[in-house]
């Protein structure tokens, strides 16, 4: 095995929590991606906590090589759209549900950003749909990343038609 087989490729999505406590629910974006082929990386940022080390990672994440940020964070949420004041990338933001209400306060915080700072939002707690869509955004130029995605949504489609309830006998 050569060197360069061994060593991971570098990532292209950035995956981030406000806390390890959001990681149960983006690990799910960090596992679409992965069965996808899509490297992505984990990481803790936290806008509250170390606004620095937010926007260091924000301001340095295009030059490392990420081409879409998918940021969760519960509560008051602001680290996607902190991240997107922050950066031109792509940031899909990702509501954590909350113990008082739910996750709409966090889904209501990602998705009224102000006009001229965008941040794509998916529902409560739906980190699968936010790697989806970053896998889609980087396969506008990537063919080969495209036929994967086509290939696993037809796999869904599949899923569904053949579906036992589905036979007409």
């Amino acid at each position: 095995m050569t060197r360069e087989a061994r060593t991971p490729a570098a990532p292209v999505v950035g995956v981030v929590g406000g806390s390890r406590s959001d990681f149960p629910i983006l690990e799910d974006a960090v596992a679409i991606l992965a069965e996808l082929g899509v490297p992505a990386e984990l990481r803790v940022v936290s806008a509250h906590r170390t606004p620095d080390h937010l926007f260091r990672y924000a301001e340095t994440a295009a030059g490392r090589g990420i081409r879409v940020i998918v940021a969760g964070a519960g509560g008051a949420a602001h680290l996607p759209g902190m991240l997107a004041a922050k950066t031109a990338l792509p940031v899909i933001g990702v509501p954590i549900p909350t113990q008082h209400l739910g996750g709409l306060d966090s889904l209501l915080s990602i998705v009224q950003m102000p006009r001229g700072i965008p941040v794509a939002t998916v529902a409560i707690g739906n980190a699968t749909n936010a790697g989806l869509l970053a896998a889609a955004i980087i396969a506008l130029g990537d063919d080969a990343l495209a036929a994967r995605l086509a290939e696993w949504r037809s796999h869904q489609t599949a899923s569904v038609l053949d579906d036992p309830s589905n036979d007409s006998r």
